[in-house]
């Protein structure tokens, strides 16, 4: 019956939540820096850093109010300490260390892809409590930093495949940045190939000699829609403009698909988990249920706890806060640090 307080600044959301026994999310709060990163086409992680630092008492506060709770009802407390940004993530470790030590509370680090993991876990109060991945699973986590294949048992997180170069959401904001259709690159991207046609262009899907099978890569693809542009002589308009986008996509979200579908076939699983911020992509939500279920059941959040949040990190935390329960605050804590490149393994 843990109370967790969580905070979350691996990248540009800087975000806060109060989450009951690992599920219920009492109080939630992003604060996101989009508009500000947008004119640079990315993430710039000194801009990251220092608004990270004006944005985090208030989304704790906004998150502990939504909840009704105080400090001295917690439990514990839960940060990321990896993987992202190290200036970033250093933000919000060193605010939950403060607060940890302040109110005597165990201070739980969370592996940011774990959170992700977690993500299918979560609701509201007065929603159904969604049914649980039976393990093992295989787990697609896709984002703008990670795209990666994991196989989940009891207590224990097994990768099982990686991209050998861009992630999937940092292949869909280098297109869209080629086209001119400004960041982010995923929201745009599924805007734009509604109205296309995505057998317009045959864009290839990778395909390794070195044992990789599951393994994924994105810079052919991207290589390819360049190519289709310079042989254009000019960006495309209009319909041909959502045609390119459409079969970009399709490519993208097929190779997501079939590694996945080829992972869970290997490994005799029953239920596949679908996270990251481009899981919020409709297209690749229907097509990985399309392509999978009946005979394996796709489990993805709602869109809200696919992008970075704290709900994800508190509850991720739950098992260990609720080791720690009555422990305090360890003084090893302190020197608790940022780990930039922290694998997802158990």
């Amino acid at each position: 019956m843990a109370l967790v307080l969580a905070l979350e600044s691996s990248c540009d959301e800087t975000a806060a939540a109060v989450v009951r026994d690992g599920h219920l999310v009492l109080g939630n709060s992003v604060a996101t820096q989009v508009d500000i990163h947008r004119k640079w086409g990315g993430v710039v992680p000194e801009l990251a850093s220092r608004n990270h630092v004006v944005d985090v008492v208030p989304v704790v506060r906004e998150a502990m109010a939504e909840a009704g709770v105080g400090f001295a009802e917690l439990d514990a407390i839960a940060v990321t300490r990896g993987p992202g940004l190290v200036g970033a993530l250093l933000v919000g470790l060193q605010v939950a260390k403060s607060l940890a030590w302040a109110h005597d509370k165990p201070l739980v680090p969370v592996n940011h892809l774990a959170g992700h993991l977690h993500g299918v876990r979560l609701h509201l109060p007065g929603e159904p409590r969604p049914e649980a991945p039976a393990t093992p699973f295989v787990a697609l986590c896709v984002s703008g930093g990670h795209t990666a294949l994991y196989l989940v048992g009891d207590g224990r997180v097994r990768q099982i495949a990686n991209t050998r170069d861009d992630a999937a959401g940092e292949a869909f904001d280098k297109v869209a940045r080629m086209l001119g259709l400004g960041y982010p690159g995923g929201p745009v991207v599924e805007r734009i190939a509604r109205d296309g046609d995505a057998a317009a262009y045959d864009l290839p899907l990778p395909r390794f000699k070195d044992g990789g099978a599951f393994d994924f890569s994105f810079s052919g693809l991207k290589t390819a829609v360049l190519t289709v542009i310079q042989r254009l002589g000019a960006l495309p308009q209009g319909r041909a403009m959502a045609d390119l986008v459409a079969s970009f996509q399709a490519a993208a979200v097929e190779q997501l698909v079939q590694r996945t579908a080829d992972a869970a076939r290997a490994h005799g699983v029953g239920d596949v988990v679908l996270a990251g911020g481009v899981a919020c992509n409709g297209a690749l939500r229907a097509r990985m249920r399309a392509v999978l279920e009946p005979g394996v059941k796709v489990h993805v959040p709602p869109p809200r706890w696919c992008t970075d949040n704290a709900a994800m990190i508190a509850g991720a935390a739950d098992a260990e806060a609720e080791r720690r329960l009555g422990a305090g605050h360890d003084p090893h804590d302190r020197r608790l640090n940022a780990v930039a490149t922290w694998a997802l393994s158990a």
